[in-house]
């Protein structure tokens, strides 16, 4: 069988794959994308981003309704259908699908379902239920992202054992759930449970949950996880789980015992593994790290010159915008520009409730760095927008040059954060001074002016609270 003939071939159709293939096929490229699954949009869009940000966004009406009481306003105990939820939820994501390999059909990208088998740095075989099939290519960009880890001591075979794959598809309410992990997965996936009723239990090996972000930014989530989860568990071990019946016993070593629980289910959210194997990457120059994660210079080029990775795959923070925009990249350098992954801000969003977002550079790296900096926050207690509607558990953030004055790095906790940390983003892109923002007239009443009222707070003059003067 002959093989099929490419300019560039996409392994793996996720947010950073089909954003590349696009943007190649925009550029006036053949271009072939791959993709194991019958449903493009990669674990993002299947198993991900997507379906988690569905159910919070229904579950929190849940909270929404219990919380509307003291407005004067009741409603009945809420009646959940699952098997409704679900097929809501499907919904979403086979819309979505769809209109990706409708984008695919009408940029003249060929996609091809199959596994993607490298026979050497410039061709590859896509393995089917039709049979195989042969392609032959210039250049592959590989995005064939990361998959939940599952540490062996837990891996028991029982589905009552999850990941997040597993915890998405709502299968029952457990009655009580043990989330083991306290990163952005097991905080938002133990608010979905916690909405629709489960006591949830979350234990994390640190001393902190969400440890990416700054403490007194994950301050506001820690406090309205505590009311909303049954308990959260901080330097705890967990060792071993076992089959007891229809639930599962957890031993774990928490202040300083020994301590033996049984769970309904139990969510396994240790952070995600490297989807590098079976790929044929040993027939390529391809060269990967101790964990599995292939290694990219800064044009997202790996070892092979014929092979460039973006996404989870190329290790590093794993977000969906990242992938996106290494996607570009790749392309861009495939097609002769000038174009390097250095110096972009990269936002980072959790979607508990409050949702906590960050860019730029936290506290905590500046610290660690030595870099001068100097804090101003502006509290939304002080929102006119955030007491409209009982939001005022809020917190925007700015780390300041106290030299230059040029924001360094912005965190948000409070409702809405993620849409508001695009500004931010922007500010810090544009390399924006405190007073940029600070003189950037904002809509009122709104939580957006939180980030001028911070950085007017940094001059010692916002309007809604009191600030000290710098000297």
């Amino acid at each position: 069988m002959d093989p099929i003939k490419t300019e560039i071939v996409v392994v793996g159709a996720g947010p950073g794959g089909y954003a590349a293939a696009f943007y190649a096929a925009d550029l006036g490229k053949k271009v072939i994308l791959i993709e194991r699954e019958k449903r493009l949009g990669g674990v993002c869009l299947n198993r991900g981003c997507i379906p988690s940000k569905a159910l919070l966004h229904a579950t929190h009406q849940i909270t929404s309704a219990k919380e509307s009481e003291h407005r004067g306003i009741t409603f009945a105990a809420p009646t959940v259908d699952l098997a409704k939820l679900r097929t809501w939820k499907e919904g979403i994501l086979a819309k979505l699908g769809g209109g990706i390999a409708q984008l695919a059909k009408m940029r003249g990208v060929q996609v091809i379902q199959g596994r993607a088998y490298f026979e050497g740095s410039q061709s590859l075989r896509v393995e089917s239920e039709q049979g195989q099939q042969f392609v032959s290519y210039e250049t592959a960009i590989l995005a064939v992202g990361s998959v939940p880890a599952m540490p062996r001591a837990f891996d028991l075979g029982n589905p009552r054992i999850m990941t997040s794959t597993e915890a998405l598809e709502l299968e029952d309410i457990p009655e009580t759930l043990l989330v083991v992990g306290g990163g952005y997965i097991g905080m938002e996936m133990g608010t979905v449970y916690a909405a629709l009723g489960s006591q949830v239990t979350v234990v994390e090996a640190l001393d902190a949950i969400l440890a990416g972000a700054d403490p007194d930014l994950a301050r506001p989530v820690v406090m309205a996880a505590k009311k909303a989860f049954k308990e959260i568990r901080l330097k705890t071990k967990v060792g071993k789980m076992s089959t007891v019946g229809k639930q599962i016993k957890v031993e774990m070593e928490f202040d300083g015992k020994q301590v033996e629980e049984l769970y309904d289910r139990v969510l396994v959210s240790v952070g995600r593994a490297a989807n590098s194997a079976d790929l044929g990457l040993e027939n390529t120059k391809v060269t990967l790290d101790e964990k599995g994660f292939i290694k990219v210079n800064a044009q997202q080029q790996t070892s092979d010159p014929h092979i460039y990775a973006i996404g989870d795959i190329a290790g590093g923070i794993m977000l969906a915008h990242k992938a996106h925009k290494e996607g570009r990249i790749a392309v861009e350098v495939i097609n002769g520009q000038s174009s390097t992954f250095e110096n972009v801000v990269i936002p980072a969003v959790v979607f508990t409730d409050p949702e906590l977002a960050w860019c730029g550079l936290t506290e905590a790296e500046a610290k660690a760095r030595g870099i001068p900096y100097e804090v101003s926050k502006f509290p939304w207690a002080a929102s006119g927008r955030a007491l409209s509607f009982d939001r005022t558990d809020g917190v925007t953030k700015m780390i300041i040059d106290p030299e230059s004055e040029r924001v360094l790095g912005v965190g948000i906790c409070g409702a809405g954060a993620g849409e508001l940390i695009a500004e931010a983003v922007l500010a810090l892109e544009m390399g924006a001074t405190a007073e940029d923002i600070a003189l950037t007239v904002h809509p009122h009443p709104t939580l957006s002016e939180t980030l001028m009222e911070c950085a007017e707070a940094f001059y010692g003059h916002a309007t809604h609270t009191m600030a000290k003067k710098r000297g």
